[in-house]
């Protein structure tokens, strides 16, 4: 069991490199299944779940080649596809949620697949209807194996048609998409998610041959074509690890910079940010963070209390309220986070009253901040990560604490942060990583 151990209470400086997206490299990476012809992709973050995903695809026969750090090749020309019968498919798919979206592409390219129940994150239940539902409709027959927790996919005809999705899910789009570029005919995708990782999806599908119209909005226009070919990508900077690095330099009154944002796709997440009060401003494509010894959260024109809540893109991203909840610790005012979408991810914040925060848990979805305007400092404690977004704002709350901290169970933070203690270092954090378990 690996630890952090971090000193707090240091003004950090510097600049510091978003990694690539997590959430865009699963689908990107998923859709190599659907040409046997040659992709080149990069901006692809080093961390465990898209190594593993990297992993699941050589390993069903993907020809990888890793040309540096952050870019492969990938040729997807000789697919086992009886791999997905074995157990070491059980084993690697199993561990990972991001095996799902294999699924669309072999679906479309091979007419059949098969899937272990998926695992991932624990924020409450993560339903995958969406994606079934979606493949359904295309005409893919399931039969789910209760002994072996497998379900077995049969799609030798996918055929288009009007697609009316329960739910705005990203992924579930995503696959759908990858399923219906090769189906027959015209697919419609009512209800689509229309986040800038989905925009890539699609943008970059269409450079292979796809034919999809209507990028950027709910309402997706397929028209089924009979091959795709090649092509080449990079990814977006992850929006998770920008808007973790806004609330960092906010919390610690440190000057960063964050480097290459695309802030077109940013959507209103700097306006979020802005809300708590946090001043930065736009060099070229950079966003840079003065040092702050204050800041005042916005109330709404009333004067009635600021509520942040989440909601499909292009509304707040249900990954960033932990951060916005930690940040708005050491604001001026008070705001109240409302977490729409996951029932569990609140669960977190005993750990910041422990340290000292003042917020009121008013129910798994609901918690308010009373800022404490930096008059009293968090104090360091030793806490477990719960899942990835809650571990990094715990790791925001440790590293603006006065005194020692301990994270346990880093691995959740590691999925989705590359480097993290490396990155955090070079501005002049105090951390370090230790071998150790929970006491309790």
């Amino acid at each position: 069991m690996n630890a952090f151990e971090i000193i707090g209470g240091k003004k950090l400086k510097g600049e510091i490199v978003p990694q690539g997206a997590k959430n865009e490299a699963l689908q990107i990476l998923s859709a190599v299944l659907l040409t046997e012809e040659k992709m080149t992709i990069s901006n692809i973050p080093d961390i465990k779940d898209v190594n593993k995903l990297i992993d699941l695809l050589a390993a069903l026969g993907v020809t990888v080649n890793r040309l540096n750090k952050d870019t492969y090749e990938f040729e997807a020309k000789n697919i086992n596809i009886d791999y997905f019968q074995s157990e070491e498919f059980k084993h690697k798919g199993g561990g990972l949620r991001g095996s799902i979206m294999i699924v669309g592409p072999l679906l479309a390219r091979f007419g059949k697949a098969a899937i272990p129940k998926p695992g991932g994150d624990k924020i409450g239940r993560r339903r995958l209807d969406t994606h079934f539902l979606g493949f359904e409709k295309l005409g893919a027959k399931f039969v789910y194996d209760a002994e072996n927790n497998f379900f077995n996919v049969d799609a030798t005809a996918l055929q288009g048609t009007y697609i009316l999705l329960d739910e705005a899910s990203v992924t579930g789009t995503a696959n759908v998409v990858m399923a219906a570029v090769l189906a027959k005919g015209v697919t419609t995708i009512y209800n689509a998610a229309c986040e800038p990782y989905l925009q890539q999806l699609c943008k970059m599908l269409n450079r292979m041959g796809a034919k999809i119209s209507g990028i950027g909005s709910n309402l997706l226009t397929i028209e089924g074509v009979e091959r795709l070919g090649g092509t080449e990508h990079r990814m977006l900077p992850d929006m998770i690890e920008i808007g973790s690095f806004i609330g960092l330099a906010a919390m610690t009154g440190s000057e960063i910079t964050i480097k290459d944002v695309c802030y077109k796709e940013l959507g209103i997440i700097p306006t979020i940010f802005a809300k708590l009060g946090i001043k930065f401003e736009l060099r070229g494509d950079d966003i840079h963070i003065p040092a702050q010894d204050s800041y005042v959260i916005d109330t709404f024109i009333d004067g009635s209390i600021l509520t942040v809540s989440d909601a499909p893109w292009p509304g707040f991203t249900p990954d960033l309220l932990s951060i916005v909840l930690v940040t708005a610790i050491q604001a001026k005012g008070n705001v109240l986070i409302h977490q729409k979408m996951f029932e569990s991810r609140l669960f977190f914040v005993d750990k910041l009253i422990d340290m000292g925060a003042q917020i009121i848990l008013c129910d798994p979805h609901r918690a308010t901040v009373i800022g404490l305007n930096k008059q009293t400092k968090l104090r360091g404690i030793e806490m477990t990560s719960p899942d990835i977004r809650a571990g990094v704002s715990l790791l925001i709350a440790a590293l603006s604490a006065q005194g020692r901290s301990v994270i346990y169970n880093i691995e959740q933070i590691e999925r989705g942060y590359q480097d993290i203690e490396e990155r955090l270092k070079a501005l002049g954090a105090d951390i370090r990583r230790i071998d150790g378990s929970p006491a309790h």
